[in-house]
């Protein structure tokens, strides 16, 4: 008989800690996006395409600065600042492509057109990209080398 094993069992306690971490930069980021995306429809009227990119731009400086002061804090040792900025808005741009298309989809195709419900789409679409932005921030942009992931784990 062989013994099945759960998800969890092939992550390490490090690995854990860093998804709740990001989990948490993430939920913050979200709470930006979500309340500018909010604010900018409800208060200064702006079209929900404009401000779903807008809301983004808010989102992603919060989540990177979050990420890389938290989350990523090991990684990025040798990163040049820029660069790295740069990286992650590359990955949280195609991101938003995402996003908007799901906002569309929701939106205009479904009808979700109260403040209301393209806010409740806002946040099912941003859910949605949170796997991708994770996996693409820590496989590519933060990944480590093999030596560099043994020191990690000791500390």
């Amino acid at each position: 008989m062989s013994e099945k094993k759960g998800l969890l069992s092939y992550l390490t306690g490090a690995e854990i800690k860093q998804f709740i971490s990001y989990f948490i930069v993430g939920g913050v980021s979200a709470l930006v996006e979500w309340i500018s995306f909010f604010l900018l429809g409800r208060f200064l009227n702006m079209p929900y395409l404009p401000a779903t990119a807008l809301a983004f731009v808010f989102s992603t400086t919060t989540n990177w600065f979050l990420g890389r002061t938290f989350t990523f804090k090991n990684s990025k040792l040798g990163k040049k600042k820029g660069k790295e900025f740069v990286q992650v808005f590359g990955v949280s741009g195609i991101g938003l492509l995402g996003n908007l298309g799901l906002m569309f989809l929701f939106v205009t195709v479904i009808g979700m057109k109260t403040e209301f419900l393209k806010t409740l789409a806002k946040i099912i679409a941003t859910g949605i990209v949170f796997i991708w932005n994770y996996l693409a921030r820590k496989l590519w942009i933060y990944r480590q080398k093999p030596e560099e992931g043994k020191e990690q784990s000791a500390e």
